[in-house]
């Protein structure tokens, strides 16, 4: 597999109880949970798929119990170190330098200069390429919400190499389509949630919206 630097290429849930978060996560979308080997410790892996085709999609990462349960996305760059460099340099935060984690790849933590938090990442075994289309219980779209957009823009921009598309939301601000050649890899917006933290938030193919979201009701989540 090749590398497709500006893709996001993996997910953790930071929960201080990985128990009950999986719980939650495997009844809702399908998901299997394994712990596999990584550098000296265990990783709780998400699998999706019907156990004889199952692809590790993300895993789960303890935090302590203070810390506010929350989704991080990696995306895929050419060089870690470089890339969190000029990260720095762009006005991002450091949380974790880069690190070898065992023989999967290099990787390390920022957060972008209007406070979302992501991982950069370079994988050793290269990154799949892109699907024709998306599995049902996979990833299929990765969204900023920001406190400022024009910041944010410019700085994945400036970082990650991403071109745009804009698109006019009306009230709701502009929509932008942050890509790499012809390829999306993400959305960017202004939060429409004024209460809301800057963040990436990841979105999960589902066979019905409607019926998804009454199941997470009814395993305790809030809209």
């Amino acid at each position: 597999m090749s590398s497709l630097p500006g893709k996001f290429v993996w997910f953790e849930h930071l929960s201080a109880d990985i128990p009950k978060a999986r719980k939650f996560y495997d009844a809702l979308f399908g998901w299997h949970t394994e712990s596999m080997p990584m550098g000296g410790q265990r990783y709780s892996m998400i699998l999706n798929g019907d156990g004889t085709t199952s692809e590790g999609i993300g895993g789960y990462r303890n935090v302590d119990a203070p810390a506010r349960p929350a989704w991080i996305s990696y995306i895929s760059v050419s060089d870690v170190d470089a890339s969190y460099a000029a990260a720095l340099a762009a006005g991002a935060t450091g949380v974790s330098a880069p690190t070898e984690h065992g023989t999967v790849g290099r990787g390390a933590t920022i957060t972008d200069p209007t406070g979302a938090a992501v991982c950069l990442w370079k994988s050793s075994e290269g990154d799949r390429p892109d699907p024709a289309k998306t599995p049902i219980g996979a990833w299929c779209w990765n969204e900023l919400w920001t406190t400022d957009d024009a910041r944010a823009l410019a700085f994945y921009q400036q970082v990650f190499g991403y071109s745009h598309d804009s698109m006019d939301m009306g009230p709701d601000g502009i929509y932008y389509m942050l890509k790499t050649g012809e390829v999306s890899r993400g959305g960017l917006m202004h939060s429409v949630r004024p209460d809301a933290p800057s963040m990436w938030l990841p979105y999960v193919a589902v066979a019905d919206c409607d019926a998804t979201a009454s199941r997470a009701k009814a395993l305790g989540a809030r809209c």
